[in-house]
Parts: structure tokens; sequence; C-alpha cells
């Protein structure tokens, strides 16, 4: 099957698909739609390496067991939004900010185990562009484990790179980047985004230098269509 044609089949829903996210809401943001369709069809798995504790590292009332803890429920709640249990989710909790700092071999095997468990042969990565360490680790892990797995076909979605890149419609030209249209699924999609509650300035109040998702980077993502290409 050639790239663009198992990425095709991937987005039509007929075939069960894997998302890694390296934080909770990466998969929502610019897979959500995607993940809808997997899960009225065959099914989708939602693999979050990070457990995403690294967002509000000065507050004192949310220390990052607390507010991983809090990331690992608002994770739960998107997918089952988007029509899916928890029984989709795996946690792999690893820490947020420093994946790189995890053996590559630890992480592929959860990673093949979980993949290999659900029987998926689509695996979608954050694109190498994501300028964010994680996105960047997990791209490298999933680039390794291409070359260990030729049955697997590999898709790149963009989080960052599309948000914060003015040239980022030229630089993944040469990709042939395939839309998919999320419209008939735009308002489960929203109400999934709005799940990450403690990304959205809602849940923690006593750190203002906390990270806040910008409200034109979740309409970015919520009023438009996903982005997807075959890896690279």
């Amino acid at each position: 099957m050639s790239g663009n044609s198992a990425l095709h089949q991937a987005l039509s829903g007929h075939e069960k698909i894997v998302i890694l996210a390296p934080h909770p809401d990466d998969e929502t943001l610019a897979c959500g739609g995607l993940l809808a369709r997997a899960f009225a069809d065959a099914g989708a798995h939602v693999i979050c390496l990070t457990d995403g504790s690294a967002s509000h590292p000065s507050s004192v009332n949310w220390p990052s067991a607390r507010l991983a803890a809090e990331r690992h429920i608002e994770l739960i709640k998107a997918v089952e939004i988007l029509g899916g249990t928890a029984d989709d989710v795996t946690w792999l909790g690893l820490p947020d900010s420093r994946l790189h700092v995890v053996a590559e071999t630890e992480v592929l095997a959860a990673l093949t185990e979980v993949i290999d468990r659900h029987k998926a042969k689509h695996v979608f990565v954050p694109a190498r562009e994501d300028k964010h360490c994680d996105h960047q680790t997990t791209a490298q892990h999933a680039e390794t484990l291409r070359e260990k797995r030729p049955d697997l076909h590999f898709h790149s979605y963009p989080v960052w790179s599309r948000w914060d890149d003015p040239g980022f419609a030229q630089n993944t030209a040469r990709y042939d980047p395939v839309r998919l249209n999320t419209s008939a699924v735009r308002k489960t999609k929203i109400a999934g985004i709005r799940a990450h509650r403690s990304q959205l300035g809602q849940i923690v109040q006593d750190a203002p230098d906390g990270f806040v998702l910008p409200e034109a980077m979740v309409d970015l993502f919520a009023l438009n269509d996903e982005i997807f290409w075959r890896m690279p």
C-alpha cells in the first residue's frame, strides 16, 4: 500500500488507528475529528507519553503529581466526548518536557506492546517540525519504531508548527498533506478541547506564568480541517 493510499485508508475510519500524543490535549487539538470518525467505526487508541505536569511549574496548589492526575482525568473526558472510553487511553506518565531523558528502549517497548495489543496498523505521530522537545522526541521514537516495524504505517500531524510557523504551508507542501474535513463533528471536537480545562486557564489560579492555550490557537484547530501527511 502506498503512503498516501494508506493515509486515506487511515482517515476513512475503517481501520483502527493509534495516536501518539506527547501531552494530553495534542490528541484532540490535532486529531479530534479523526478520533471521532475512528471511534464511530473501526476504533482508535490514544497513547499519551508524558504526564503533562510541567504546564504550571510555579503553582503551589497544583504540584506536579496533582496536576498530572488532573490532566489524566481531562484526557479521558476528552476521549469520552469524542466517542471513546477510558479503555481507549494508555497513560505512560513519563516526565513532561523531559521525555528525552527516558531510555528509548523503554518507550519503544511500551509503544509496541500497545500497538500490537490493539492490532493497529496506522500510527499518527506529531510532526518533526513541531519545536517542542517532547514532540520532537516522540517523532524520533516513531522513526526508530518504523525502522523496526515496516508492517506499520506512520502518519504525521502538526500541532505547534501549524500554529507558530508563518511558513507552515510552504514548508510542508513537499509532504503532499491531506486535509480532513471535520465540520460534521466540529461541536464535538470543540467540547473535547474544552475538556482540557487546566490548559485553558480554568483550573490553576496561583500560577500567572503558567501555560494557557491561546484562544486563537484553539480556534485554528477547532474551526478548520485537520492536516496529515505520510511521515517523511
